[in-house]
Parts: C-alpha cells; sequence; structure tokens
C-alpha cells in the first residue's frame, strides 16, 4: 500500500504528452492550449461609450443646465465621423465608437432633447461612461498561455480575437469498461440482486469535462477470459483503459489477475487512501490502464485524483493537479487512523466573509446520494481528528 502523493508522482512518471490539433472553438471547453493566444488588436478597438446618452466635451457642463447642438448620431456598428466642437453634442448608444473631440457621455436620463438641441441637466466629468481604446488589452499582448485548460469564460475572449479554431493538446482516446455479474444497463430494471451501471455514465461525463474522447464499453461479467479478451482489444485502439470494479481481493474480483496474465504492467494496485484504497495503475502496450473501484465514490475520487490528472498532462496542461483551498470545519471530521481521507462537502460564506465546509451526511464509498451534493472534498490526514472550527485543507470539485 502506497501513499496517495507516490501513486501520484507515479502516474506523472508515466504519463506521456500525446502532441497537438487543431480544433473548432465551440469543442475546445475543457481541451488545454497548445498555444499563446495573442490579441490582435485594442480591445476595445476605440474609445466606446458605457451606455446611451450624449457625447459631449465636459467644460461646456460645468453649469447646467446648458443647451447644446446635436450634430449627429453614433451607434453602436455605425459611428460618426466629425468632430464634436464646445456648445455641441452627439447623441450615443451603448458600445457605440465615442467622436473625436468629446471626452464624456452623459446619461440620456440627465438630459432633455428638443427643437435639434439637447438639455444637459448636470454636470458631466471628464472621461464619464468611456471606456478607452486599448483599455481592456492592448494588441500583441498574450491573452491565454500554452497550458492553460480552456473555460466556457474564455471562449468569448478567444472568439472576439478571431481564434475560429484553436490549437490545443491532442484529446486522449478513453474507453471505459464497468465489470460484474450484478451489473445491468441504466435502461434497464436491475431485478433481485442487481444494481444499474451508474459507474460508466459518470465516467463518460467526467472524461468529457477534461477534454477527453470517451467510449463506453458494453459490460463484462465476472468471466475472466472475456475480460481479458475486452481488455487487450481496448489497449490497442485507445490512449487510456478506465475500468471499474473488480479490484479488490473477492473471489470474483478478477481485474488484477485478467492484467498480469495479459503482461500488463501494474505500478500500484493498493493506496493509503479512504475512499479508494484498492485502486490500480498500469499500462499495456502504451495505453494507461486505471483499475478503479466499483463503487461509485471511490470510483470518483480515485479518478479525480490519478486518471484526471493523466489526462489533463497527456493534453499539456500547465496545472493538471486538483485545485485545492482551505476552508474552516463546520463540524468535527475525522480521517481512517490508517488512510488518508477525502470527506464530501459542501462549501458555503459565512457572514464574516469566511470560506465554510459542510462535511455531508455519507455512509461510504457506495453512497453517491450523499456524494451527489458535494461541491468539495475535506482532505484529513490518517489518524487525524480535525473538530469544528479548525481550517481544513479542501478540494475543489
Amino acid at each position: 500500500m502506497i501513499a496517495i502523493s507516490k501513486a501520484i508522482k507515479i502516474v506523472e512518471r508515466e504519463t506521456r504528452s500525446l502532441g497537438a490539433e487543431k480544433i473548432l472553438l465551440s469543442d475546445g471547453v475543457g481541451c488545454v492550449l497548445a498555444q499563446d493566444v495573442i490579441a490582435d488588436t485594442d480591445l476595445p478597438p476605440f474609445d466606446r461609450s458605457q451606455m446611451d446618452g450624449y457625447a459631449v466635451i465636459a467644460d461646456d457642463t460645468v453649469d447646467t443646465p446648458v443647451s447644446l447642438a446635436i450634430i449627429g448620431e453614433s451607434a453602436a456598428g455605425v459611428g460618426w465621423n466629425g468632430k464634436v466642437r464646445p456648445g455641441q453634442a452627439v447623441r450615443i448608444m451603448t458600445g457605440a465608437r465615442v467622436p473625436e473631440g468629446a471626452d464624456s457621455v452623459q446619461r440620456v436620463e440627465l438630459t432633455g432633447e428638443a427643437n435639434g438641441n439637447v438639455e444637459i441637466l448636470e454636470p458631466v466629468k471628464l472621461r464619464t461612461a468611456i471606456v478607452r481604446r486599448g483599455a481592456e488589452i492592448k494588441k500583441g499582448e498574450t491573452i491565454f498561455k500554452t497550458g492553460d485548460i480552456v473555460t466556457e469564460n474564455m471562449i468569448a475572449a478567444l472568439a472576439a480575437f478571431g481564434y475560429a479554431k484553436v490549437k490545443v493538446g491532442k484529446r486522449p482516446r478513453v474507453v471505459i469498461l464497468g465489470t460484474g455479474s450484478e451489473i445491468v444497463e441504466i435502461d434497464k430494471r436491475p431485478g433481485r440482486d442487481k444494481i444499474r451501471n451508474s459507474n460508466s455514465v459518470m465516467l463518460d461525463v467526467m472524461c468529457r469535462r477534461f477534454g477527453s474522447e470517451a467510449t463506453i464499453l458494453p459490460i463484462v461479467r465476472d468471466d475472466i477470459s472475456d475480460l481479458k479478451y475486452q481488455i487487450l482489444k481496448a489497449a490497442k485502439q485507445n490512449d487510456i483503459l478506465i475500468i471499474t470494479g473488480g479490484v479488490s481481493v473477492g473471489k470474483y474480483d478478477h481485474t488484477k489477475t485478467a492484467l498480469a496474465e495479459l503482461g500488463a504492467e501494474i505500478f500500484f494496485d493498493k493506496v493509503r487512501l479512504k475512499p479508494g484504497k484498492p485502486a490500480v495503475f498500469a499500462r499495456l502496450g502504451k495505453t494507461l490502464i486505471f483499475g478503479l473501484p466499483g463503487n461509485p465514490v471511490s470510483a470518483a475520487v480515485t479518478f479525480h485524483l490519478f486518471a484526471r490528472k493523466a489526462m489533463l498532462q497527456m493534453q499539456g496542461a500547465s496545472k493538471p493537479e486538483l485545485h485545492t483551498g482551505f476552508a474552516t470545519l463546520a463540524s468535527d471530521a475525522k480521517a481512517a487512523r490508517e488512510r488518508d481521507t477525502y470527506l464530501p462537502s459542501r462549501l458555503e460564506t459565512n457572514k464574516l466573509g469566511q470560506l465554510v465546509a459542510y462535511p455531508l451526511k455519507w455512509l461510504g464509498s457506495s453512497d453517491f446520494i450523499g456524494f451527489a451534493r458535494a461541491d468539495s472534498m475535506i482532505f484529513i490526514p490518517k489518524g487525524v481528528h480535525l473538530t469544528k472550527g479548525e481550517v481544513a485543507t479542501i478540494v475543489f470539485l
């Protein structure tokens, strides 16, 4: 049984880069940039109005009310190309180019228009409601760097600078193999002693979230010959194989035996971790294999700790590690005596502005109902008992 930190270092050591590819921007979320993203223009590309109103010269509004002659209109996409001089104003819309000569925008609510003139009812300060050209970013500056993971929030910025396609780390081909004679597909009603296959679809979604192309294989029963055939077939065509179930020491737990008989190099098969102790990491040919426990919470935790890291590292992520932080405990929490422990939790901010972790009611590694409400996990070193009010390390999910 090895420490979590050692297991993670082994995954790092054995994971190779897959190179790069160009994909449509709309497919980029979760992928890893394989290029720096550079601004090809100032943003905004001109002095831009933040509101509907009138572009004016601030000095003209010192003594109000004052009447100014309206000499034009500037709308978004159709700017006014003249020059504003003292005593003049240009009607302007939100997002429109501020015309030359104007240095401020007075919002329409503080004006009145009649007979080709606008009455400015209150003074306006210099540069009010104007975003200066290049205030957000200047042409030639780096927006995002190689190794950054593309998020939903980044898409608009990439599109604004013309990245219809983006160069990313090649997405790992992942295949998910659920095992167990007790498992039925999720669209089937389980009979006596049977359960639905919740793991495979959960892992499929997780893989896609982190930029991988995942495929779910049919369930393999507790038959070592069939399991070996499916493992061998999957390993020939994919970068990562994730097997769930059959990794413990029971009579029908065949995963480790099948891997050994196929000649796979097994790097570890037991981790000082709760939940997820019987996690397996191996390689067959060039394919990395993660044998995750059958209990869904154990499968989720070991995926986040090990498989997720390998997927992001294959794509060249600069920070493939889990995002961690600190929070105050809302109640007592303790680890297993011999294993580092991750407990599902939910985060809230209290009246003092402190981040507080609420340990969730959880009945163990099979309790996916409790885990479903988690947005984080509390990490507790082996043998440690933390009390309410103490600060704990948390992992964001």
